[in-house]
C-alpha cells in the first residue's frame, strides 16, 4: 500500500507544481519582459522485481522559461532602430518646420532685401529709397539672428538629452549588474536551476538600455550577464559598472562628448560612429548629419551675402563721392579652444562649404581636412600664413605652446548667422554710383554710342590722396589704326575663345561693332585699380573718350544695379571648377537636405515599427502567456491533482481494507 501511496503523493505533487506555475503564468501575463514558464515532469526511477520494472511515480525536474535568444537578439535589434530613428526625428522634426514655414523662412526677407537694392537703383537720389534699403537689410540680419537662435535652442536641448540619456544608461547599467549579484546567489545549485523570474527582470533590463543604446550581451559560465557597447567597450562586466560621461569636447567646450570612465576617474572619449543605435546613437545623429550642417549652412548664407554685397559695395561711391565702406559687419571664423597665437579669416568665401575645418600638426607640417570628410590642401604665403580651404590662417610654424594636440577646430561659417550686422546707418553712404566715369573726348556724339557696361573691377590704388575718393588722373582712350591706346596703365582685350584677358587693344569696327569688352589697370602693383567697358559702333581713327573719377554718385546708379545682380549671381559653392550656386540656391539646398532627412528618417521610423511588431509577434508566440491555453491548463492540471488524490484515497482505502481483515 506504501508503494501506491507514495506513487498517489508524487502525482498530487507534480500537478501542484503544475498549477503553481500556471497560476504565476496566468498572473503575469501582462508583464512586459515575462518570459512563459513550463514544468519539466520526468518519471522516478522504477523498481526491479522478478516479473519486471515497476513504476515509482513521478517527479518534477526543473521549471523552464519559454526562451529564444535569437528572437530575442531580433527584437533587440529592431527596438534599438526604432529609438534611434524615434529620437533623430523628434529633432529633425523642428529644424524641417523651422525651414518650411514660408513667413518665418530666410527666403522673403531675401526677396525683400534685394528688391530694396532694386528699388535704390531705380532712384539712386531718393534718400527714402536708401533709408529703405538700410531697413531691409536689418530685417534680413535678423532673421538670419533669429533663425541661428532657434538652432542654437534645439543644440541646447539636444545636448541635455544627451546628458540625461547617458545617466539613464548607468542607472540601467548598475541594475543589471546588481541583478547579476542577485542571480548569482539565487542560483547556487548552478545554471541549470534556472532563477526564471530575475532572468526576465535582466532581460526586461537590457531591454530598456537597448532603447537608449545598442548594446550586445554574453552570458557567463557564472549565469551572470556582461553587457557591451560600441567596439566591444564593457559597460557591465559581471557586478562591475563602468560608467559612462558625458564630457567637453576637446575641441569645442560646448559640445558633449561620450567618454568611458576609468575606475581611477579618467575619461576615454569613444568615437561618435562607434555609438549606434538607440536614443543616444539617434541624437548624436541628429547633431552630426543635421544640426551641424543646418546651423552651418544657415552661417554660410550669410557669409556669401555679406561678403560679395561688401566687395561690391567698396567698389562703388556714395552720394558726396566717397568710396564704399563695409555694408556688413561679419565675425572672423571661430577657433576652437581660442588660442591667442592664431587668427583667421575669410580669404575666398566662394570655396567655403557647410563643413568644420581640423587644423593637425604631425610634428613636421600642418594639414587640414574638413571634419568627417576630405583632406584640404594647405598653401604656404609669403607672410607665413596658411589658405586653403576659403580661410587664410596666420598661425607660426612650428605651432606655438598653446596649439592643442588634439587639433585646431576653425569653424569658418558656425556663428555668422549669429553675429552678422548691418555696418552701415547713413543713408547717403550707400555707395550707389561707380567711382569711374566716361566723357567724350575728340567725339561728338553720344557716349553710349562708343561705351557701355563701364564698371570698376578693382580701387587698390585709387585713392591716391587719402581722402576716401577717386584721386587718379584722368585717362584718355584713342583709337587709331584700328587699335585702342590709353594715355595710362595698360589695356587688355578679353578673349571670349578662351576666357581670358589678352594683352592689346585691336578692335575693328566692321566685325567689332556689336561689342568687345576692354578692361585698363593702372597703378602699382599691387594697389592696382581697373575698370572695363565695352566698346560698340564704328570707331573712327582719332576718337577719343575720357575716363576720370567720379565727383559725386549723385544720379549714378550703376554699382547700384551691380549689388543687385547678386541676387541671380553664382558666386557660392565653388569646387574648382568655377562657382555654381546662388544665396538662394543654397537655401533652396538646404530646405530640401532637411527635408528629405527628415522624411528618410520617418520612412526608417514605420519600417522599424513593423519589424518590431514582426520581431515581437515571433517571440511572443514562443515566450508569451496565452490565457486560453493557460485556462485549458489549469483544468487539466486540476484533473490530475484530483485523480493523484483519487490513487491516494485508494491506496488509504485497501489499507482500511487489510486492517478490517485484521482484525
Amino acid at each position: 500500500m506504501a508503494g501506491l501511496l507514495n506513487i498517489g503523493l508524487t502525482g498530487l505533487n507534480a500537478a501542484q507544481a503544475q498549477l503553481l506555475t500556471t497560476g504565476h503564468n496566468i498572473t503575469n501575463a501582462g508583464v512586459e519582459g515575462y518570459h512563459r514558464q513550463t514544468v519539466i515532469q520526468t518519471s522516478n526511477t522504477p523498481q526491479f522485481t522478478g516479473v519486471g520494472f515497476f513504476g515509482q511515480g513521478t517527479q518534477v525536474s526543473a521549471v523552464t522559461r519559454s526562451y529564444s535568444q535569437y528572437l530575442e537578439n531580433q527584437v533587440l535589434t529592431s527596438s534599438a532602430r526604432l529609438s534611434e530613428f524615434t529620437a533623430y526625428n523628434s529633432q529633425i522634426s523642428q529644424i524641417n518646420n523651422l525651414l518650411a514655414d514660408s513667413t518665418s523662412g530666410l527666403s522673403p526677407v531675401m526677396e525683400g532685401f534685394f528688391a530694396g537694392v532694386q528699388e535704390m537703383a531705380s532712384n539712386p537720389t531718393s534718400v527714402a529709397a536708401r533709408q529703405s534699403l538700410i531697413s531691409s537689410a536689418q530685417a534680413l540680419v535678423s532673421r538670419f539672428q533669429t533663425m541661428d537662435a532657434r538652432l542654437a535652442e534645439i543644440r541646447q536641448g539636444t545636448e541635455g538629452e544627451i546628458a540625461s540619456t547617458v545617466t539613464q544608461i548607468n542607472m540601467f547599467a548598475g541594475a543589471i549588474a546588481e541583478m547579476n549579484q542577485r542571480i548569482a546567489q539565487a542560483q547556487v545549485a548552478g545554471p541549470s536551476v534556472a532563477a526564471n523570474d530575475l532572468l526576465d527582470q535582466r532581460d526586461q533590463l537590457v531591454a530598456e538600455l537597448n532603447k537608449l543604446v545598442k548594446v550586445n550581451t554574453v552570458t557567463e559560465n557564472d549565469g551572470s550577464m556582461s553587457v557591451f557597447m560600441g567596439s566591444g567597450q564593457g559597460l557591465v562586466v559581471g557586478g562591475t559598472v563602468n560608467q559612462l560621461a558625458a564630457v567637453r569636447d576637446a575641441n569645442d567646450p560646448q559640445r558633449s562628448a561620450i567618454a568611458l570612465m576609468a575606475e581611477n576617474g579618467a575619461p576615454t572619449v569613444l568615437p561618435e560612429n562607434l555609438l549606434s543605435g538607440g536614443t543616444l546613437g539617434g541624437l548624436l545623429g541628429f547633431r552630426r548629419e543635421s544640426l551641424d550642417v543646418a546651423q552651418n549652412t544657415l552661417g554660410l548664407i550669410a557669409v556669401g551675402i555679406a561678403e560679395a554685397f561688401n566687395a561690391q559695395h567698396q567698389l562703388g561711391v556714395d552720394l558726396d563721392g566717397v568710396l564704399g565702406g563695409q555694408f556688413f559687419s561679419l565675425p572672423d571664423p571661430a577657433l576652437k579652444p581660442a588660442i591667442t597665437s592664431a587668427t583667421v579669416s575669410i580669404e575666398n568665401y566662394a570655396q567655403l562649404t557647410a563643413a568644420d575645418y581640423m587644423l593637425e600638426w604631425d610634428g613636421a607640417a600642418y594639414s587640414m581636412r574638413a571634419v568627417g570628410g576630405a583632406s584640404i590642401p594647405l598653401t604656404l604665403q609669403v607672410d607665413g600664413s596658411y589658405s586653403g580651404g576659403g580661410i587664410n590662417i596666420a598661425i607660426s610654424t612650428p605651432p606655438p605652446a598653446d596649439f592643442p594636440t588634439t587639433g585646431l577646430l576653425i569653424q569658418p561659417t558656425r556663428n555668422a548667422a549669429a553675429n552678422i550686422g548691418v555696418a552701415i546707418t547713413d543713408p547717403r553712404k550707400i555707395a550707389a554710383g561707380d567711382p569711374v566715369s566716361v566723357a567724350p573726348g575728340n567725339y561728338t556724339g553720344a557716349v553710349t554710342d562708343r561705351i557701355k557696361g563701364l564698371k570698376t573691377l578693382s580701387v587698390d590704388g585709387i585713392d591716391a590722396n587719402a581722402d576716401g575718393k577717386a584721386d587718379f588722373s584722368p585717362m584718355t582712350l584713342s583709337f587709331a589704326a584700328n587699335t585702342f591706346t590709353a594715355s595710362a596703365g595698360t589695356i587688355e582685350r578679353y578673349d571670349t575663345a578662351t576666357g581670358t584677358w589678352v594683352a592689346g587693344g585691336a578692335y575693328n569696327p566692321a566685325t567689332d561693332s556689336t561689342g568687345v569688352r576692354f578692361r585698363v589697370t593702372d597703378g602699382t602693383a599691387p594697389n592696382e585699380y581697373a575698370f572695363e567697358f565695352t566698346a560698340v559702333g564704328a570707331w573712327a581713327s582719332g576718337e577719343s573718350m575720357v575716363f576720370s573719377p567720379t565727383a559725386a554718385g549723385v544720379a549714378d546708379n550703376r554699382n547700384a544695379v551691380a549689388l543687385g545682380a547678386l541676387q541671380t549671381a553664382k558666386t557660392m559653392l565653388n569646387g574648382g571648377s568655377g562657382a555654381t550656386a546662388t544665396f538662394q540656391s543654397v537655401y533652396a539646398q538646404m530646405v530640401t537636405q532637411v527635408g528629405n532627412k527628415t522624411r528618410e528618417v520617418q520612412v526608417n521610423q514605420a519600417a522599424q515599427e513593423s519589424l518590431l511588431t514582426q520581431a515581437t509577434d515571433a517571440r511572443d508566440a514562443l515566450s508569451g502567456v496565452n490565457l486560453d491555453e493557460e485556462a485549458a491548463n489549469l483544468v487539466r492540471y486540476q484533473m490530475a491533482y484530483q485523480s493523484a488524490a483519487r490513487v491516494m484515497n485508494v491506496a488509504q482505502t485497501l489499507f482500511d481494507e487489510l486492517l478490517a481483515i485484521g482484525r
